[in-house]
């Protein structure tokens, strides 16, 4: 896992950027891939763990189930469904700055 910072408030909390992504393949936890589910792909995190992320950008924030490997991109902590960055509003813009929070 690449720490690029700590936001205020949580020792569990991670910041960087993040993408988004919508396959319908099989993810590397064995389910098929929801392009509008709330999910996201993480290095470490162990899959089913439920974090939440805030678009550094707007303050929108929306909770994910980890469910998936990567991102693959250097500099990148986070590779969300298109669901959830819709919900983050960043869809036109591809990526974001995000803190993550993991809260179970």
């Amino acid at each position: 896992m690449i720490a690029l910072g700590l936001s205020a408030g949580s020792a569990n909390a991670q910041c960087g950027s993040a993408s988004w992504y919508a396959l319908t393949s099989k993810t590397a936890s064995g389910e098929r891939m929801n392009p509008d589910g709330m999910t996201a792909a993480h290095r470490s995190l162990p899959f089913g763990t439920k974090i939440k992320v805030i678009n550094q950008r707007n303050g929108k924030e929306v909770v994910v189930r980890v469910n998936d490997r990567g991102p693959f991109t250097k500099g990148r902590v986070l590779d969300l469904s298109r669901g959830a960055a819709s919900k983050l509003g960043f869809i036109n813009a591809g990526h974001t700055k995000i803190c993550l929070e993991n809260i179970g």
